[in-house]
């Protein structure tokens, strides 16, 4: 072999290599966790274009008749995605892996390189249905809830909540919660869960590092193992009301302490209807015999625009809360939607309204 054929060759495997890294997949291996007989499971696999010209998927082939292949779209831009969708028929009891090949090539000249895809899981005679008691799906574990609240929280508090699992899968797992904020702490019980089996993952909450009373909100993610990514899939809303110490007006000092009342217990938004927006409103009045304190107004989800006239009231003094709702968002919360205010009304220092939207 001459040095220009050598050179030649050398520069069609690098070209290769190059080539063969421009069509990348997200996840290559899904496990499926468990199946009926005679009952599908579908894998999806998120493939995209990480080069800077544009990609044709020439064909998805699997290595059985029992595996059907759904691809999303052919022809990938630079920076593009699309889905691969494998399907197993579950026509065989037991452990199975399927695999598919994924052949693409740019729209140049070239050879075209594969990409592999697999997907595995267990095939039982019977699924016992796990959905009453662990209704959230979150990758391989199944959770009882997949929202923690802390309410009524005192400064110096170490409230618990506790999230119940089950590895549903065909593997070992290490549940584990992923991008805790300071004031919050995690545990595995047991830190290592075997397929089939439950365990729980205790949230410890330290009060002393929240430093604004009123509602405090972040995001965690269950994960079934350590650095998983993260998705909405997996995601664990996560809310703190820390309540003001009102102790002052304990014994005889109750008796001029500023009272809330409030014209409706609940604020009403109607049918969600044709409209986008609607709006409502209630009255608060301090039928007390000092100056009430509206310290804080928040909402506990995305959706609603708040705007309270006066926030100090004098002794029988009246405002309005004017609540506008996005019903669209509102539709889509996973909680309930609720005003929250932080008052200096020792029997009101916390005050929950709720938003009522008919579906």
């Amino acid at each position: 072999m001459n040095s220009k054929t050598l050179i030649a060759l050398l520069l069609s495997v690098s070209a290769l290599s190059v080539q063969a890294q421009q069509l990348t997949v997200a996840q290559p291996v899904i496990d499926c966790g468990k199946t009926g007989y005679k009952v599908p499971s579908t894998a999806t696999f998120e493939l995209r274009n990480t080069g800077k010209r544009p990609i044709q998927i020439d064909d998805v082939k699997a290595d059985c008749g029992c595996t059907s292949v759904e691809l999303s779209k052919k022809e990938l831009a630079a920076g593009e995605k699309c889905t691969v969708k494998l399907t197993y028929d579950a026509h065989l009891l037991g452990h199975y892996e399927k695999r598919a090949v994924v052949t693409s090539h740019e729209q140049l000249p070239g050879d075209a390189t594969p990409l592999k895809l697999t997907m595995k899981g267990i095939v039982l005679a019977e699924v016992q249905d796990y959905s009453k008691v662990y209704p959230f799906t979150m990758g391989q574990l199944l959770a009882d809830k997949n929202v923690l609240e802390f309410d009524d929280v005192n400064r110096g508090d170490r409230p618990q909540q506790e999230i119940h699992v089950l590895n549903n899968g065909t593997q070992p797992v290490v549940p584990n919660v992923q991008h805790l904020p300071s004031y919050l702490t995690a545990v595995a019980i047991p830190e290592r869960l075997m397929p089939g089996r439950v365990g729980k993952v205790v949230v410890t909450l330290n009060s002393e590092l929240i430093h604004a009373f009123g509602l405090t909100q972040s995001t965690v993610y269950l994960a079934s193992h350590l650095g998983e990514k993260v998705s909405p899939e997996n995601e664990v809303p996560v809310s703190v009301v820390l309540l003001p110490d009102l102790s002052s007006f304990g014994g005889m000092g109750r008796q001029y302490a500023p009272k809330m009342v409030l014209s409706a217990p609940a604020i009403e938004l109607g049918n969600v209807g044709g409209k986008k927006r609607k709006k409502a409103e209630i009255t608060i009045t301090n039928t007390g015999r000092t100056t009430l304190d509206i310290s804080s107004l928040q909402m506990f989800t995305p959706g609603l625009t708040l705007t309270l006239d006066k926030r100090k009231l004098e002794p029988q003094e009246r405002t309005r809360l004017k609540v506008v709702g996005n019903l669209e968002l509102l539709a889509k919360t996973r909680t309930k939607p609720r005003v929250l205010m932080i008052t200096n009304d020792p029997d009101h220092a916390k005050v929950v309204i709720p938003i009522n939207i008919k579906k």
